[in-house]
């Protein structure tokens, strides 16, 4: 719940989508998922994205 609470509020809500063809939201979609997963910075995780804080577990690949 929280993580789609948040997509409607940060990505989809901010928009006008009457336009927007199916391809070109599920570019935006991808982009947003992937900033959230991948670049946000969180202060709880010591103020890295979560990929960052993956790394310096070495979680990644």
């Amino acid at each position: 719940e929280g993580f789609f609470g948040r997509l409607k509020t940060e990505m989809f809500y901010l928009r006008e989508w009457q336009a927007t063809t199916i391809e070109q939201f599920i570019q935006a979609l991808d982009s947003y998922i992937r900033w959230y997963n991948e670049k946000r910075i969180k202060i709880s995780l010591g103020s890295r994205s979560p990929l960052e804080y993956r790394e310096s577990l070495g979680l990644t690949t």
